[in-house]
């Protein structure tokens, strides 16, 4: 049973209902399901405390989060930390990764003249000719990262020589040519740049290039060293006085090759006057793929030769060098021998000229028709803007000849020159020049006397090319002789 009681109250602002009071009784006879509703009636405190109790679990878990990730990004930067703290020992120790191989040792500044290799490229102190001690040093890049600096020159030259080594060249042929080159007084006024096939190529004949550099600054300093210089050289076939320069006012501008040196020992040691100094060019080398990334010719043709990627090869590098260089020589270096410095012909020429130089049988057909001429592509000279527009029309020709011609293995750069020059508008903006007598065979040398063998560098012919007749061994063997004919350059070489 039940009882409830209400009451009124009066108040100045008016009537209001006061408050009421529920008062329920139950029997002491009620069932225990009447109970449990009552309890049903109120469960404000049940669901009170499984709150407080559930938002405690969550902050107990959250706090527990955030210091297991504390810990980890504590632990994190004391790692980081230590890792970052060597000992000062392990960093003077340690070699660059590119001389893992190598012995460890102290990195010395060498003036150019010192810049050598030895034949396996290894490092090892040795005399100089100058009598320094030096200390070799594996090969750096030569420009913008790419390439390799063999030689370091002794100041920045103003002609540029670029010889492309093809698919087909021998040891013995690369060795006799580098040998005639530095003898031929083309690098005491000319940067030489190696242009090869690919990085195998590279590798393949770069212990030779670096011996033939040794040798060639070795064979500097025994001739600088002696009385009487200009005559005994005439009579080895070497002028040494080539490469003496008087010395400037202020010093020679840098090779743009490798990076900068600071000169830290005088060109003047060694007996030499010091108003007299070396002067000679680098010797760097290049892959096609470096110069040629592309491959601009291959979807014209499966295989591209040498002999016709080259002319891909040179509006890239020429390109890079062009603000540096006022004249340009291309050399093969299979078919072609130095024995003097071509590059005199255009050093009075204006900057489109290209002096080209007819085929061996190019006269005979001349003189029956005046319209066409065969060129040989074997040597070509010129101002550095002549050579860079030929060769640009070059790789035109090249690409257009391969897409219209049937056979294309017939395809030659002989041929391409040939169409170039006897075109009147491909090259019109180029001042070319065909030279009136072509490149004399080296089979011609063979009639040379050896007391004759000074009058090499002070010929009219300053260049020869080996032909096809399969005698190069006897041309080898000719022009080895000649050179073995001086005591001193016979203690230089040692395959005399």
């Amino acid at each position: 049973m039940g009882l409830t009681l209400t009451g009124k109250s009066k108040s100045t602002a008016g009537e209001n209902w006061g408050m009421g009071l529920l008062l329920v009784f139950f029997s002491e006879d009620s069932p225990p399901s009447a109970i449990a509703d009552h309890k049903n009636l109120f469960p404000s405190s049940s669901l009170s405390s499984s709150g407080r109790r559930s938002n405690y679990n969550l902050l107990t878990k959250a706090q527990s989060t955030i210091s297991v990730c504390a810990l980890l990004v504590f632990v994190s930067l004391l790692l980081f930390t230590l890792s970052t703290f060597e000992p000062t020992i392990k960093m003077n120790l340690a070699p660059p990764r590119r001389l893992l191989s190598q012995k460890s040792m102290p990195i010395e500044v060498r003036t150019p003249l010192e810049n050598r290799w030895n034949w396996f490229g290894k490092m090892s102190k040795q005399k100089s000719p100058m009598g320094k001690t030096t200390t070799d040093a594996v090969s750096t890049a030569a420009l913008q990262r790419m390439g390799i600096l063999y030689m370091r020159g002794t100041r920045a030259m103003a002609d540029l020589t670029v010889v492309h080594v093809s698919e087909d060249v021998g040891e013995e042929d690369l060795r006799l040519f580098l040998r005639l080159f530095h003898r031929s007084g083309v690098t005491a006024k000319s940067d030489s740049v190696f242009v090869f096939p690919s990085p195998a190529f590279s590798s393949r004949f770069g212990s030779i290039i670096r011996e033939e550099n040794e040798l060639f600054l070795k064979l500097l300093g025994r001739y600088r060293n002696l009385n009487g210089t200009a005559k005994r050289s005439a009579a080895a076939g070497f002028d040494v006085t080539q490469f003496v320069k008087q010395r400037e006012k202020k010093e020679p501008e840098e090779p743009i090759w490798g990076k900068k040196v600071k000169r830290l020992v005088n060109d003047s040691n060694g007996g030499e006057d010091e108003l007299t100094r070396l002067s000679y060019g680098s010797v760097v080398s290049f892959d096609a793929a470096e110069i040629d990334p592309e491959n601009s010719l291959s979807g014209f043709l499966d295989h591209i030769p040498m002999s016709l990627r080259r002319w891909a090869c040179y509006p890239m590098l020429l390109g890079r060098v062009r603000r540096n260089f006022k004249h340009v020589m291309l050399v093969d270096a299979k078919n072609s021998l130095l024995l003097g410095d071509p590059l005199g012909r255009v050093r009075n020429k204006g900057a489109e000229s290209v002096i080209l130089f007819p085929n061996k049988h190019s006269k005979r057909n001349s003189e029956k028709s005046n319209s066409h001429q065969i060129v040989n592509p074997a040597i070509v000279i010129g101002g550095a803007r002549g050579i860079r527009r030929l060769s640009n029309a070059a790789v035109v020709e090249i690409a257009r000849i391969l897409m219209q011609h049937k056979k294309k293995n017939w395809v030659s750069d002989s041929g391409v020159l040939s169409h170039l020059v006897n075109s009147e508008f491909l090259l019109k903006n180029v001042k070319v020049i065909m030279a009136t007598e072509s490149i004399p065979e080296a089979s011609s040398l063979a009639g040379v006397e050896l007391d004759s063998v000074g009058s090499w560098s002070a010929a009219e012919k300053k260049m020869f090319q080996r032909g096809n007749n399969g005698n190069s061994r006897e041309i080898n063997s000719i022009i080895m002789k000649k050179i073995c004919s001086s005591e001193i350059d016979s203690c230089v070489y040692s395959d005399c």
